[in-house]
């Protein structure tokens, strides 16, 4: 990836940052829409939720999102060298592996992702700024992927 699109996921990520437990919920919310199959994979002591809201407002689950936001900080941060994540990444797509995450679902939290992207940044996320943000989540996606290759 070129330093343009470095400075668009910076910049753009500025923004978002500031508050990521709300974008994170737009995040999470537009995945349970576009895959609802995935809300009962989210358990805590045993208790599955009835419903998105219950899932949405659960201190775990809000834990959940704000490692997720974290996720995404370290890959804006290490843009120019996710490589430096690579064993990270791979532990991370193991421990999705395990709980019964699809690989195949990574594609659904990409869309999750532009979603949320659009809705926070409105007219100032351009096709530019979402072609380098796709760019930066498969390269994520390809790290964690590793995770399902080795038992």
């Amino acid at each position: 990836m070129q330093r343009p699109e470095h400075e668009l996921i910076r910049q753009s990520w500025r923004v978002v940052s500031r508050s990521p437990l709300e974008h994170g919920t737009v995040l999470f919310a537009r995945l349970f829409d576009l895959e609802p199959d995935l809300l009962p994979l989210f358990q805590y002591n045993c208790r599955q939720f009835s419903n998105v809201e219950d899932c949405l407002s659960s201190p775990e689950f809000l834990d959940h999102i704000r490692k997720v936001m974290l996720v995404i900080d370290a890959a804006v941060t290490n843009v120019e060298d996710l490589s430096s994540l690579e064993e990270y990444l791979a532990s991370l797509g193991k421990k999705h592996r395990v709980v019964g995450v699809k690989l195949s679902s990574f594609s659904t939290v990409g869309e999750s992702l532009l979603y949320m992207l659009e809705k926070c940044l409105g007219p100032a996320f351009t096709p530019a700024m979402r072609a380098a943000w796709s760019q930066l989540y498969g390269a994520v996606v390809q790290a964690m992927s590793r995770g399902w290759d080795n038992e």
